[in-house]
């Protein structure tokens, strides 16, 4: 991967991982890092799952890649922030 590679899948994980946690009720508790990192991920599970469906080279932008990859995104920073949350016993 060259150095400019690097730099586009941080910047676009930063952004997916940011729009995941935008979706996400109330306030998470996790490092911006583990943001970008989930937004990577959830960037690359998202391009696979909508080139299963069929859906990931349409003309224009393409809403419904996006929509999961933000998806993905959201619900891997709740597994992030509720496993991080420390349990609180009665």
């Amino acid at each position: 991967m060259e150095i400019g590679g690097l730099f586009t899948a941080l910047l676009f994980g930063a952004i997916i991982g940011g729009l995941g946690r935008l979706v996400i009720p109330g306030r998470q508790h996790v490092s911006l890092l583990a943001t970008i990192l989930v937004g990577i991920v959830a960037a690359l599970l998202g391009t696979a799952a909508a080139t299963v469906l069929g859906v990931a080279n349409t003309p224009g932008i393409d809403w419904i890649e996006l929509a999961l990859q933000v998806g993905l995104a959201g619900a891997g920073v709740t597994l992030l922030a509720n496993r991080s949350r420390p349990k609180l016993h009665r």
